[in-house]
């Protein structure tokens, strides 16, 4: 039996990977890599940097519980300390 490559409803008999049709033809590495660039080009244009931080883990889970206490993701959190911090050493200069 013949099957024509216009065909989608006849069964893939000389096939050798069983299972659902490949919708992307990129690998999940690849598209993944893709997604990411993408990613990045947003936030740059958003006006975001990103920032990597390396701390214990006792840190980190304490940085988890405020995070949770507070309702915010740890860059929301972190970027509203710093800028409280900035805020009060601001208030602290003009006085002097």
């Amino acid at each position: 039996m013949a099957k024509a490559s216009s065909d989608r409803n006849t069964i893939d008999l000389f096939g050798t990977t069983p299972g659902r049709p490949r919708t992307q033809p990129l690998t999940r590495k690849d598209q993944l890599k893709i997604n990411k660039r993408a990613q990045r080009v947003k936030e740059k244009a958003q006006g975001l940097k990103r920032l990597e931080l390396i701390v214990e883990q006792e840190v980190l889970d304490k940085l988890d519980q405020l995070c949770e206490k507070n309702g915010l993701k740890r860059a929301e959190w972190l970027t509203q300390q710093i800028n409280q911090s900035l805020g009060v050493s601001k208030s602290t200069r003009s006085k002097k």
